[in-house]
Protein backbone atom coordinates (compact mmCIF):
# COMPACT_ATOMS: atom_id res chain seq x y z
CA UNK A 1 0.00 0.00 0.00
CA UNK A 2 1.51 3.27 -1.03
CA UNK A 3 2.57 5.78 1.77
CA UNK A 4 1.91 9.81 1.63
CA UNK A 5 3.37 12.48 3.76
CA UNK A 6 1.05 14.57 5.49
CA UNK A 7 2.47 17.74 2.64
CA UNK A 8 1.41 14.89 0.04
CA UNK A 9 -2.21 15.21 1.81
CA UNK A 10 -2.48 18.48 1.89
CA UNK A 11 -2.64 18.39 -1.61
CA UNK A 12 -5.60 16.49 -1.85
CA UNK A 13 -7.69 18.80 -0.58
CA UNK A 14 -10.09 19.88 -3.48
CA UNK A 15 -8.93 23.11 -3.82
CA UNK A 16 -5.52 22.03 -4.93
CA UNK A 17 -5.86 19.25 -6.63
CA UNK A 18 -9.21 17.72 -8.17
CA UNK A 19 -8.62 14.73 -5.46
CA UNK A 20 -10.23 14.82 -1.97
CA UNK A 21 -8.76 13.03 0.96
CA UNK A 22 -8.34 13.06 4.58
CA UNK A 23 -6.48 10.68 7.10
CA UNK A 24 -8.03 8.51 9.47
CA UNK A 25 -5.89 6.46 12.29
CA UNK A 26 -3.25 6.39 9.95
CA UNK A 27 -5.48 5.41 6.57
CA UNK A 28 -6.09 7.83 3.55
CA UNK A 29 -9.65 7.68 2.87
CA UNK A 30 -10.33 9.26 -0.82
CA UNK A 31 -13.89 10.65 -0.56
CA UNK A 32 -13.60 12.63 -3.87
CA UNK A 33 -16.97 11.13 -4.92
CA UNK A 34 -19.07 12.03 -2.49
CA UNK A 35 -21.54 14.73 -2.69
CA UNK A 36 -20.96 15.05 1.23
CA UNK A 37 -17.21 15.88 0.70
CA UNK A 38 -18.12 18.43 -2.29
CA UNK A 39 -15.26 21.44 -2.42
CA UNK A 40 -13.03 19.68 0.24
CA UNK A 41 -15.36 19.73 3.43
CA UNK A 42 -17.93 18.32 5.05
CA UNK A 43 -19.70 20.01 8.12
CA UNK A 44 -16.67 21.82 9.98
CA UNK A 45 -13.94 19.17 8.80
CA UNK A 46 -11.56 20.08 5.85
CA UNK A 47 -9.91 17.54 3.53
CA UNK A 48 -6.06 16.99 3.23
CA UNK A 49 -5.54 16.60 6.49
CA UNK A 50 -5.71 13.90 9.33
CA UNK A 51 -9.34 14.08 10.77
CA UNK A 52 -8.52 11.23 13.43
CA UNK A 53 -8.92 13.33 16.44
CA UNK A 54 -11.82 15.22 15.30
CA UNK A 55 -13.49 12.79 13.77
CA UNK A 56 -13.09 10.37 17.33
CA UNK A 57 -14.78 13.28 19.08
CA UNK A 58 -17.11 15.13 16.91
CA UNK A 59 -18.57 12.40 14.39
CA UNK A 60 -22.17 12.06 14.85
CA UNK A 61 -21.82 8.41 13.08
CA UNK A 62 -19.87 5.36 13.37
CA UNK A 63 -16.88 4.58 11.97
CA UNK A 64 -18.26 2.32 9.50
CA UNK A 65 -19.26 5.34 7.12
CA UNK A 66 -15.81 4.92 6.12
CA UNK A 67 -16.32 1.34 4.97
CA UNK A 68 -18.24 2.66 1.60
CA UNK A 69 -14.81 4.94 0.76
CA UNK A 70 -11.68 3.31 -1.07
CA UNK A 71 -8.44 3.45 0.81
CA UNK A 72 -5.72 5.00 -1.41
CA UNK A 73 -2.89 4.53 0.89
CA UNK A 74 -1.45 5.23 4.22
CA UNK A 75 -0.08 7.92 6.10
CA UNK A 76 3.26 8.19 7.01
CA UNK A 77 4.95 8.71 10.63
CA UNK A 78 6.21 12.28 10.69
CA UNK A 79 10.15 11.91 11.34
CA UNK A 80 11.46 11.96 14.65
CA UNK A 81 12.47 15.04 16.19
CA UNK A 82 16.30 15.23 16.36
Amino acid sequence: MPEYSVHQLALRNGQDRDEIWFAYHGLIYDVTRSRLWSRGHHYEHWAGQDLTAELDQDAPHTVNVLDKFYVVGRLKAAPPKP
